[in-house]
């Protein structure tokens, strides 16, 4: 009776000791998927806080400083980020009355060749009215199309900053936002309006040319304005982006390679 006593007892011990393990295993399991789960989040924070980096400012790069301040906090510091309360255009702003209903169709003459564009006047008149009236008046022949980027899902080249380095005209601001995708995607061959961050009357002289579908997410003023379409020629801009961007602060966000100008903008 002892030694079946014992081994009764043994046996016990022996399925106690298995189920400790198995409910080890199963707590390692449970962290593990808890693990990945926190992997997986935190990847797509770090996406979230890389796009948020690069459309920050639209119309410019980020300085160092302001990078910093975005990367801690996901704003930038600069006034831009500030949504702006809405204003008049000023009197040097054509109406967009003068562009309402109608599409405009022309050429962009870049020192890399030339593209085919259409203007929406119907979907949005106002930033029409605005190229339209700088087209003709040459205002783009001879600047930079200043910024390239070619990140996965963010392929844009963006032109016409009077000074060449990205930076605005304080002067010649405009709004409101106009033909903002609903969706955040901006498909291959738009063309839409740059702005500072934040400021729906934050529009300028500045356009950037969608060369891949790529996804813009809205901030706190909305989207981009699409103002038109490339039409043909849209190969030129691809040629530009495989080259890719000068050695910088990001590997896909600076300055072209191959340095591209506008020749001409012309649109009837």
């Amino acid at each position: 009776m002892a030694a079946s006593s014992r081994s009764a007892r043994e046996a016990k011990r022996r399925v106690q000791q298995m189920e400790a393990k198995r409910e080890l295993r199963r707590e390692q399991d449970k962290r593990r998927k808890r693990d990945n789960l926190l992997a997986t989040a935190g990847g797509a924070a770090a996406l979230v806080l890389a796009v948020v980096l690069q459309l920050t400012v639209f119309s410019s790069n980020p300085s160092e400083d302001e990078f910093k301040a975005a990367e801690a906090g996901l704003q930038s510091p600069s006034a831009s980020a500030t949504p702006s309360p809405a204003a008049s255009n000023g009197a040097n702003i054509p109406k967009p009355e003068t562009a309402a209903g109608k599409t405009f169709t022309g050429t962009l003459a870049l020192n890399r060749g030339n593209l085919g564009v259409s203007l929406d006047g119907s979907k949005a008149p106002q930033a029409a009215a605005v190229f339209k009236s700088l087209a003709d008046k040459n205002f783009y022949k001879g600047l930079s199309c200043h910024r390239l980027t070619t990140a996965a899902s963010f392929g844009v080249l963006q032109c016409g900053s009077k000074s060449g380095d990205g930076s605005g005209d304080p002067a010649y601001t405009w709004g409101p936002l106009e033909n903002t995708p609903a969706n955040n995607k901006y498909p291959a061959g738009t063309i839409a309006v740059a702005r500072t961050g934040g400021n729906a009357y934050g529009n300028g002289t500045q356009f950037f040319i969608v060369y891949k579908d790529t996804v813009i997410p809205a901030d706190a003023a909305g989207g981009y304005t699409v103002v038109g379409k490339v039409t043909s020629g849209l190969d030129v801009v691809s040629k530009i982006a495989a080259a890719g961007v000068k050695p910088g602060a990001s590997a896909t966000d600076g300055a072209p390679v191959e340095p591209v100008t506008i020749d001409s903008f012309s649109l009837k």
